[in-house]
């Protein structure tokens, strides 16, 4: 699901073998997924899902990735009570179950991931980065909290709304070129985060591009 205006289910694309180097923490009504940088520079982001869930290898893969660059990360579990998608269910329900109503409980839990990224982790300095639906949120964040100081968003927008322009602080949009919702041409939805480096060595120095970009925004503005 790459544009909220014309939500889709995407391939899970491959999913990593990946055990993770951070641990998963209560945090008020949700549950998370937080990796302490080892450098302490007070700079904290947090990592939003993709349609396949906070517990995807994939996305505490990247969540690591962005805090061995010293950022202490956190994956909250934005679908509370509810379950991610099963590429196995049938593809005519997704609309419903992701749309961007979804999205009007966000502040309940971003509220809370703030609370705890400034209290318990000392956080002087917070962005954030999501995937798909992950970007779309993003993107609200991007529009509604001004103490966000950065935000990256992967494969998502809020196409129709009336403050989309209205970002608070900057913000990155990163889109795949061969992308069913967004299309252009060559790289695939997912390819960011869903993607084995492996692949195609065709593939990798894209991948590696966009997720060094990714980390140089964050470094940059917060």
């Amino acid at each position: 699901m790459a544009n909220e205006a014309n939500p889709c289910p995407s391939d899970i694309g491959d999913k990593i073998e990946y055990g993770g180097m951070g641990q998963e923490v209560q945090i008020e009504h949700i549950k998370t997924y937080v990796t302490r940088s080892s450098m302490d520079t007070g700079k904290a982001v947090i990592v939003v899902q993709d349609i396949f869930g906070w517990q995807m290898p994939n996305t505490r893969y990247m969540a690591d990735v962005i805090a061995g660059n010293g950022h202490t990360t956190i994956v909250p579990e934005f679908f509370v009570g509810e379950e991610p998608w099963d590429p196995a269910w049938d593809k005519s329900t997704f609309p419903e179950r992701f749309n961007t109503e979804n999205l009007s409980s966000c502040p309940r839990e971003v509220d809370a991931v703030l609370r705890y990224l400034k209290r318990q982790c000392h956080a002087q300095k917070i962005g954030i980065v999501g995937f798909c639906w992950g970007g779309i949120a993003v993107h609200h964040v991007m529009t509604t909290y001004p103490e966000v100081k950065a935000g990256v968003s992967v494969y998502g927008i809020i196409k129709e709304s009336e403050d989309v322009y209205n970002l608070k602080n900057p913000t990155l949009f990163i889109f795949a070129e061969n992308d069913a919702v967004i299309p252009l041409e060559s790289q695939s939805h997912g390819f960011v985060h869903r993607k084995r480096e492996d692949c195609s060595p065709a593939d990798k120095p894209f991948i590696e591009e966009v997720r060094r970009n990714l980390i140089e925004w964050l470094d940059k503005y917060i």
